[in-house]
């Protein structure tokens, strides 16, 4: 059983926000960049910022230096320089180089449409073949046998979970069909690279927690604490994001901004301060176990 319970705390901690740059940050996002930095702050650690800008026809631009902005006018201040996926090639190579001199990659060219179709797990249709033909293909890494894909870890808020690679989501994409690196992929050999020993994030990337785990097994990076965030959502329970028509932030009212995150985190919340004095607050008041484990409800209005 591949097995990473309860990471010990690691010193120094580190920590960090890696948001996509595909627009500028809404509220949910501002929520997950406050619950991290806290969770940093709180432990005398570092935060960092990662730009994951690896999906160009999805970029806004401009919205790096934007999302920067916004993190600055919201007392949100980072430690050292800004990362940017975009710089980060050469790692990756030689992360994957490592997987294939241990023989866990193949290339795969199973259309998305028909994979889609079928559903369920990647069940393995190029993982056996000897000579593929000619075009562009995605890089799958192979998932463990049965009886040994099995992933536990232990979430700082919501306890033991455990995923079997073999049901979910079977041998996965590392380097897309057209070239561009896979989020799993960078996201692990980054967070091995920068040190990070706590990871706080939203509820929808905890699906993708064993893949990255068994990634760092593969690659002898270590494993980092979890705490993934519950989601902000809708009246009618869709989740506050980009594509579900979330707005950007106002920027002229941070403090107001600042004390609707802190609110829904069950932390204290006083828009008439300063950010920098509501995170003061805030930190003192920070406790991981205290935070909501349901979904966020948020009322239509928001200005």
């Amino acid at each position: 059983m591949l097995s990473s319970l309860l990471p010990m705390i690691q010193a120094p901690y580190c920590g960090r926000f890696a948001p996509s740059p595909t627009g500028p940050l809404h509220l949910g996002s501002l929520l997950t960049a406050v619950a991290s930095w806290l969770d940093a702050r709180a432990a005398q650690g570092t935060w960092h910022v990662r730009m994951e800008d690896l999906d160009p026809p999805r970029e806004v631009p401009g919205a790096d230096a934007l999302i920067l902005r916004c993190l600055e006018a919201h007392g949100l201040t980072w430690d050292g320089p800004v990362v940017y996926q975009s710089q980060r090639t050469a790692a990756y190579e030689a992360a994957l180089a490592t997987l294939q001199e241990a023989g866990l990659v193949y290339e795969c060219d199973c259309p998305r449409k028909v994979l889609r179709a079928q559903g369920g797990p990647y069940p393995g249709t190029c993982r056996n073949r000897r000579n593929p033909p000619p075009g562009a293909h995605a890089l799958r890494l192979c998932a463990p046998p049965l009886g040994a894909d099995q992933v536990a870890f232990r979430d700082r808020l919501r306890g033991l979970q455990v995923s079997a690679l073999q049901r979910d989501p079977g041998d996965f994409v590392i380097r897309r069909r057209d070239g561009l690196w896979a989020y799993q992929l960078a996201v692990v050999v980054d967070d091995g690279a920068l040190g990070v020993t706590d990871i706080v994030r939203g509820e929808d990337l905890l699906t993708s927690t064993a893949r990255q785990i068994y990634l760092q097994q593969c690659l002898s990076v270590p494993t980092p604490r979890y705490l993934h965030l519950p989601l902000i959502v809708d009246a009618a329970g869709h989740k506050w994001a980009k594509q579900t028509g979330a707005p950007g932030l106002n920027l002229t009212q941070p403090e107001a901004n600042l004390a609707q995150a802190l609110a829904l985190l069950n932390l204290p919340s006083t828009p008439a301060l300063p950010c920098e004095e509501q995170l003061q607050v805030a930190q003192a008041h920070w406790n991981p176990t205290q935070l909501p484990q349901g979904p966020l409800f948020l009322s239509e209005a928001l200005d």
